[in-house]
């Protein structure tokens, strides 16, 4: 590839972390339903109202937080208590207002890069949620645009694209996600790298005989992003 003009840059679980958060919320309110359902029933029946609901209330904590609530009272049969609810609009609020934790070598990497390349970040959620923890990452002001989308697919990235008059061959996008970050850009003849996450929801896992053939980087840390910058020159 020729040498990239922007940078973008996918948000969770590439600058900060976020599955994490997700999981151990998942843990605590499988703790919370012990006494309704055996185990390993709640996190099937949970990913399946996600997914359900995902057209309704899309990506983020809030839909994650009602999901849980309509899982645990389907689960329950109606039995869960108002305290248990209560509870897990708790664990969400918690989730909400958790610190933002860069992942490592994230700020050291984006310091280097800044002034050599323009960098924008494509992250897609709960518009709210994403703009605070934008806000809060300590990280905004490196970037000149800040896209904030409900979904990560080829038609996404295209108007993105088009309405901030970008060429995709200018582009490189770096994600940890194949699905969301890296083969829709990669079908719209644009470049990208994926940086593997050890925790990746399932909703966006892939097999490799899932990427069609095509060709993309894989880099196994941020930190190596720029001498690879570096090597296209």
């Amino acid at each position: 590839m020729q040498p990239p003009k922007i940078l973008a840059f996918d948000a969770d679980d590439t600058l900060w972390v976020n599955e994490p958060i997700f999981t151990k919320t998942q843990e605590r309110c499988k703790s919370l339903l012990e006494k309704f359902v055996a185990p390993g029933v709640m996190e099937e029946k949970l990913y399946e109202t996600e997914i359900k609901n995902l057209r309704l209330f899309g990506y983020g904590v809030k839909g994650f937080m009602l999901s849980m609530i309509e899982t645990a009272i389907e689960l329950s049969e109606g039995k869960i208590g108002g305290n248990e609810i209560q509870q897990v609009i708790d664990m969400g609020k918690e989730m909400i207002e958790h610190p933002i934790n860069l992942l490592p070598n994230v700020k050291e990497t984006i310091e280097q890069l800044k002034g050599k390349y323009e960098m924008m970040v494509i992250t897609k959620g709960d518009l709210f949620d994403q703009e605070s923890k934008i806000a809060r990452s300590g990280l905004a002001d490196y970037f000149t645009k800040i896209e904030i989308v409900s979904e990560k697919n080829v038609g996404t990235y295209s108007g993105v694209f088009s309405r901030n008059n970008i060429d995709i061959k200018e582009v490189l996008m770096i994600g940890n996600s194949l699905k969301s970050d890296v083969l829709p850009i990669c079908e719209l003849g644009g470049h990208a790298i994926h940086i593997p996450y050890h925790t990746t929801w399932v909703h966006e896992t892939i097999s490799s005989h899932q990427t069609n053939g095509f060709v993309y980087k894989e880099l196994a840390d941020i930190g190596m992003l720029p001498n690879y910058l570096k090597r296209l020159k």
